[in-house]
């Protein structure tokens, strides 16, 4: 069971001064567990899904520390996230026209039938690259 976990120590946090339980250094990072009272991730820090929640961006700051935390799938054991500093992080920048016209032609793109040569309403699979419609003619097509 020793190999599943991280041992616990005690370190100076750089950022701020204060002392805090942490699971060990990797990649010259801190690294904190997801869960457990020794070792947990101090205020201040977060996830960039994190961030993006409460509406801001990293800002081009790099990773602070480390989260651990296992996986639930089997092949994945064990996955590391990179933690940013709140305080240091930026609002995230809003859509401008521009962005949105080319993230809805881009968007059209992928509803169109190479095939049919019309937007079907919803995205082509890239796996059949056509339609449904057209996939199920050519399918019934073959059989016959």
């Amino acid at each position: 069971m020793s190999g599943l976990t991280r041992p616990i120590c005690e370190v100076v946090l750089p950022w701020n001064g204060q002392m805090a339980f942490c699971r060990g250094w990797e990649f010259g990072l801190i690294v904190f567990a997801w869960r457990g009272k020794p070792g947990a991730v101090p205020p201040g820090l977060a996830t960039r899904r994190q961030l993006r929640m409460i509406g801001l961006r990293p800002n081009g700051q790099g990773a602070q520390a480390l989260l651990w935390f296992r996986h639930r799938k089997p092949y994945r054991r064990e996955e590391m996230a990179d933690l940013f500093r709140v305080d240091l992080a930026a609002p995230v920048r809003p859509l401008n026209a521009a962005r949105i016209f080319a993230l809805d032609k881009a968007m059209a793109a992928r509803r169109w039938c190479p095939q049919c040569q019309r937007d079907v309403g919803y995205c082509v699979p890239t796996s059949y690259k056509r339609c449904w419609t057209c996939f199920e003619a050519n399918e019934y097509a073959e059989a016959c």
